[in-house]
């Protein structure tokens, strides 16, 4: 939690950019795994964390903006529950640590809602992504679920996307704990795999570093030799010489903020020659795209020269032909890089993608293309001092869209086909870091990191 001035100014922002009416925010509640207290372990609603502090379930705060009043319902613990969880903490004293007076009953929330109702005032909310919110609102403002994500108040949304886009040095340090973990979780994953191990083995010690860091992991590990499937998981598959290993994770810290770091590297002690050829290629495309990370330029003019760059270096191989532009401009890079060259990040590693990409990467000047692939970038609109961003380029390799597009004669003037064939089984390369952009540019952040094919091969060989 950090200091009460913090959240109290972040609350009285929040009422001054949405102007009127209440603002009705739903934490996280606790969810069965199997039976009822079998639970999945807590995560707290990032929005609700970001304005109010508190990481414990079945909470809601309801801002008063007309009346300046900030309730807190929630209830306390009986001491028979304590028995099984042991002691908690009265709620009043933890919301006096955040700055908000009042503390009511859960049951109270009905009431005072159904009152602002009669008055015809408005509530904000935002759009809900559990099912369990979804119910809520149902019941509270008797709007069904099919119609909800339409009225959701996009004066709120753009509010809270204004105030989180903008990192703080206290958020800042927070980030780069959480990438300091993530790169020690990357660094285990590169040293620890050989031949004959599994990919749930590696991703289940890695996911012991960032649990023993004091926090947990930020998204589910992705740890494949399938890489060519952006975001594939995890299984009992074996490690076999040859092939890749792509290890895309993240650990996120006690209070919630993330990393999330990629490296691809060898079951071998070295990359075979296509393979080095490949990762150097990316390696290229990344290391132009950070070149050009400052405030004011468009990411979607940064994720665009990337593909520039990894079509240049496809024409090297031989893969692809054509004008190098042309091919980017319609698309035709796309069978070998479907998605965008990153994100947002902060209290979430696809930062505030519940409230929607068309306000968090986007907005009324540039829009989300349609275009494959280009339509999968999160993040088009200009970068600003304060943004925490992720690059992360690739090259994939999956058969099954390269031979739907060979059948279809797709972008045949820009696309060796015939080539094509003695590539299907190379998967996938990403190199994925995390950066602040400053008023000089950027700033990477977190500790040094194993990049070049060079490094990653020096770690496999220790």
């Amino acid at each position: 939690m950090f200091d009460k001035e913090i959240y109290i100014k972040r609350r009285k922002r929040l009422k001054e950019q949405v102007g009127n009416g209440l603002i009705l925010l739903l934490g996280s509640e606790e969810s069965s795994m199997n039976y009822k207290d079998n639970l999945y372990p807590f995560r707290q609603d990032s929005t609700f964390l970001y304005f109010f502090g508190i990481d414990q379930p079945a909470l809601t705060a309801l801002i008063d903006i007309d009346n300046d009043e900030e309730i807190l319902f929630g209830d306390d613990l009986t001491t028979e529950q304590m028995v099984w969880t042991g002691y908690k903490e009265p709620l009043q004293s933890i919301a006096d640590r955040v700055g908000i007076p009042e503390v009511k009953r859960k049951k109270h929330l009905d009431s005072e809602v159904a009152v602002a109702l009669m008055q015809k005032r408005t509530i904000h909310f935002l759009p809900p992504y559990r099912p369990e919110h979804l119910e809520t609102l149902k019941r509270l403002l008797g709007i069904e679920p099919l119609i909800m994500l339409n009225l959701a108040s996009v004066e709120l949304i753009n509010a809270v996307v204004n105030q989180r886009s903008y990192k703080s040095p206290e958020e800042i340090a927070e980030i780069v704990d959480a990438v300091n973990t993530s790169v020690d979780m990357q660094l285990s994953a590169i040293k620890l795999a050989k031949e004959g191990m599994t990919e749930a083995q590696i991703a289940g010690n890695i996911q012991g570093i960032a649990i023993g860091a004091g926090g947990n992991l930020s998204f589910p590990t992705i740890l494949t030799m399938h890489g060519e499937i952006l975001h594939n998981g995890y299984s009992q598959s074996v490690l076999r010489n040859g092939g890749l290993v792509l290890c895309d994770c993240g650990a996120e810290t006690d209070m919630h903020y993330a990393g999330d770091l990629t490296r691809t590297f060898p079951v071998n002690k070295k990359f075979t020659n296509i393979q080095r050829e490949l990762y150097d290629i990316v390696f290229t495309a990344h290391k132009a795209a950070v070149e050009l990370l400052k405030p004011g330029i468009l990411f979607r003019e940064v994720h665009l020269f990337a593909c520039e760059k990894l079509v240049e270096g496809l024409h090297q191989l031989g893969l692809m032909k054509g004008d190098i532009k042309e091919a980017v401009a319609l698309g035709a890079h796309a069978l070998f890089f479907p998605c965008g060259l990153g994100h947002m990040m902060g209290l979430d590693t696809h930062d505030m993608e519940n409230l929607g990409e068309q306000y968090v990467g986007y907005n009324k000047s540039i829009k989300q293309s349609k275009q494959f692939g280009l339509k999968s970038l999160r993040l088009g609109k200009e970068l600003e001092e304060g943004f925490v961003i992720t690059v992360e380029p690739g090259l994939y390799f999956n058969p099954d869209l390269i031979n739907e597009w060979s059948a279809e004669k797709k972008f045949e003037s820009f696309i060796n086909y015939d080539r094509l064939e003695n590539f299907k089984n190379v998967s996938g390369i990403r190199i994925e870091e995390d950066f602040l952009i400053s008023t000089q540019g950027s700033q990477l952040l977190g500790k040094p990191l194993a990049k070049t094919a060079d490094e990653i091969e020096e770690l496999r060989l220790t």
